[in-house]
């Protein structure tokens, strides 16, 4: 039985101005929820938005307020980053990554957001007649709207198809064509938690080279494969990474799922020391300055988005890598509840006749962590994130997230003990009224 009417949630989308439900955006869905939770009382099973559900790492906030007691609140921020960040961030990446990027290339970022919009610019400004982005999908819907603002193109596919040596040739097909200034993907995968593995990685390093196109790689959640014990400081086994395979890469290291400090908005772009120092006429003469790839990104974007870093946040982030490199904060296991909480939803979900639709990797299960995937039926994603309203839970459709896959994404960061009954009560409802037809 339906815990809202198709009436009370036909008029919260009317009320609320939404085009098409099944189209809707994360942003959206939240408000349909608030609508619905707010005319009723009934809680909802939020799968919706991926904001963090662990409390704030408190070495983080322990230094922020430090920093902003000491006065530096009245000063404004080199757009380079302070020194403190620049080097706890080259030396994470030594000691997580087993890489080494100077200080001077990791450059702070409101959040990842920022690092992805100023990267796209200089990647498609650099050289002439290369001025298009590569998604590797699925992936992040605020990418591509991002894109649209500065009126550059894009092309995508949905990795699903092409996983291992298969991705060679689809990849090299798109490259060959000699517009692509640079690919875009996030590992883990946001929606779907696959993970590109070493030899993939080695086949876009590869290829990125060849077609000197710039790879910028998302590690929003960096060590979040709970599958390996990524969460010891010089240690093996490192996350992998293409920056073991090329040179012409970026690396955005976001503090918001690892630390839980996504309301401060503070990241890490990391650029290879190589592409850093690359000289380019095209940006020379547009910006009127050295053409340095990381000088131009840094004095002549980035600083022209935000005019600098919060001062007290890079603090924060300094404090909270410094201890993660020096043993003193496992992130990996601070965020460890991600995996339980998905073990125990998918689990729910399966036994209600659902399927894992991105379920494998290329050589083993796909694991569990802060998003998962969806399917159920013939139901479409859209079909499927409309009729699931009508039970409480909230979702996306991965249509939004350049997915060829019918079904919907779910994130795990704000389920709570209590729901976890309440979840089965309704997905076993949801089943009695949408029986499985082969």
């Amino acid at each position: 039985m339906k815990i809202f009417s198709e009436e009370l949630v036909g008029k919260a989308v009317k009320d609320l101005k939404i085009a098409n439900l099944s189209q809707a955006t994360i942003g959206e869905i939240l408000l349909v929820a608030q609508y619905l939770e707010k005319e009723t009382g009934i809680p909802f099973i939020r799968m919706d938005q991926g904001s963090p559900g662990l409390p704030v790492n408190r070495e983080g906030v322990k230094a922020e307020i430090e920093a902003l007691e000491s006065g530096i609140g009245s000063q404004y921020p080199a757009a380079a980053g302070i020194p403190e960040l620049k080097s706890a961030a080259s030396e994470f990446i030594k000691a997580f990554m087993d890489l080494e990027i100077s200080p001077r290339s990791c450059v702070p970022t409101v959040g990842s957001v920022m690092g992805s919009f100023s990267s796209f610019i200089a990647c498609t400004q650099r050289t002439p007649g290369k001025d298009k982005i590569l998604f590797i999908d699925p992936g992040f819907p605020i990418q591509k709207v991002q894109l649209k603002i500065i009126g550059v193109q894009w092309r995508e596919f949905d990795i699903y198809s092409y996983r291992g040596e298969a991705l060679r040739e689809k990849l090299e097909g798109e490259l060959s064509q000699g517009d692509i200034a640079a690919i875009v993907y996030s590992n883990p995968n946001n929606p779907a938690w696959i993970c590109l593995e070493e030899s993939e990685l080695a086949i876009i390093g590869e290829l990125a080279t060849k077609y000197d196109t710039i790879v910028l790689e998302d590690l929003a959640y960096f060590c979040m494969d709970y599958r390996k014990d990524m969460g010891h400081p010089y240690e093996p086994p490192y996350p992998p990474t293409v920056a073991r395979y090329t040179d012409n890469y970026i690396l955005m290291l976001s503090a918001s799922k690892i630390f839980s400090y996504a309301g401060q908005r503070i990241a890490i772009t990391c650029i290879s020391d190589k592409l850093f120092e690359r000289q380019f006429p095209a940006l020379a003469q547009r910006y009127n300055d050295s053409g340095v790839f990381g000088q131009t990104l840094i004095a002549s974007i980035m600083y022209m988005i935000t005019s600098g870093c919060t001062y007290s946040t890079q603090y924060a982030y300094a404090a909270m890598l410094k201890g993660a490199t020096e043993g003193k904060i496992n992130f990996v296991e601070d965020t460890r509840e991600y995996a339980v909480r998905a073990s125990r939803m998918k689990k729910i979900f399966k036994e209600n006749g659902f399927h894992i639709i991105y379920d494998r990797d290329v050589t083993q299960e796909v694991g569990d962590g802060f998003f998962f995937t969806l399917g159920y039926s013939k139901m479409s994603g859209g079909e499927l994130l409309k009729e699931l309203l009508y039970y409480g839970v909230s979702s996306i459709s991965l249509s939004t997230t350049g997915s060829g896959q019918q079904g919907i994404r779910a994130c795990t960061s704000r389920m709570k003990e209590e729901l976890y009954p309440v979840l089965e009560e309704r997905m076993k409802a949801f089943r009695e009224d949408h029986p499985v037809t082969e």
